[in-house]
């Protein structure tokens, strides 16, 4: 009970076309080609896919429920097709990194930036992914390299810290906390909190922070990114309690960061697959990156 390739890609051109003509033409096949293997398709799943309302053809909600999936499949497929092409046309080098969204868009951008001016033939393929996405990327060999924040479970990648660091609180200049250089967790209880939403792997270690410190924290706004957090904050939506590292790269005039007490530890890891080869190249640019890092004092 499982779809054959050619059940795929009968389906997925029908659902694009939206008829039985239109997909025959875009597989350059005959009209009975078609039904053909959309009735054996039908057979062998045991669902109808489609029926006919008004001699037009109408997917039937199966056939709803089957099509992100595949539609998926080919979006996939279609940027493998873009990256050949990138490959054979010599746009695209040897450098192909996915990074946790603040890591990706703060300091890693910087540091790829120096790295390719001294480099004018080297190329770099830079995502901005969450952390499970870059996860993702590194087991498929899509990306030689990830980055991103722990904890990293998986048998197929190995893992190295980048850099240390933790939580802060993020708040306007104004706020009757940011004239502390540091602020005790016990502090917060009073003013409205911004930070990660439930399901965000930072969450947890912020939760269970305010847990261990017995604070019952006015949570206000949760976010599924940093940069969210500290927008909010320097909106006035109270203080974000977030990871730092994006706004000591892109400063906002009149927002700060002080750091919490107890810390909130973060670690970023450098994420490679077991088996996947190692280009130089590569290897230069990760040295690079930790000095950057030691350079600005992360």
């Amino acid at each position: 009970m499982s779809m054959s390739m050619r059940h795929i890609e009968v389906f997925h051109a029908i659902m694009r076309t939206g008829s039985v003509t239109g997909a025959a033409r875009l597989l350059n096949v005959s009209q009975p080609a078609v039904s053909t293997v959309i009735k054996h398709c039908e057979t062998r799943l045991r669902i109808r896919l489609f029926t006919r309302v008004g001699g037009r053809l109408q997917p039937t909600p199966e056939a709803e429920a089957i099509f992100p999936d595949i539609a998926a499949i080919y979006g996939r497929l279609d940027a493998v097709g873009r990256l050949v092409q990138d490959l054979a046309g010599g746009r695209l080098g040897t450098l192909s990194i996915a990074a946790a969204f603040p890591i990706a868009n703060g300091y890693l951008a910087r540091a790829v930036a120096e790295f390719i001016a001294d480099r004018p033939r080297a190329r770099v393929a830079l995502q901005s992914l969450t952390s499970p996405e870059v996860i993702d990327r590194v087991v498929n060999r899509e990306v030689e390299l990830g980055i991103a924040y722990e904890p990293v479970v998986n048998a197929e990648v190995e893992t190295s810290v980048l850099v240390s660091s933790s939580v802060a609180c993020v708040m306007r200049d104004t706020h009757p906390l940011a004239a502390q250089p540091e602020i005790e967790l016990g502090q917060l209880e009073p003013y409205s909190i911004i930070t990660y939403l439930p399901r965000s792997l930072l969450r947890g270690q912020v939760d269970r922070a305010l847990s261990e410190s017995g604070i019952a924290p006015h949570i206000k706004v949760q976010v599924g990114l940093s940069l969210t957090g500290m927008m909010l904050a320097y909106h006035g939506a109270g203080i974000a309690l977030v990871e730092p590292f994006l706004l000591e790269s892109i400063p906002l005039p009149g927002l700060v960061a002080r750091p919490l007490k107890p810390r909130v530890e973060l670690k970023t890891l450098l994420i490679r697959g077991k088996s996947a080869p190692r280009s130089t190249l590569m290897d230069a640019f990760v040295a690079h990156l930790r000095r950057n890092l030691e350079a600005h004092k992360y």
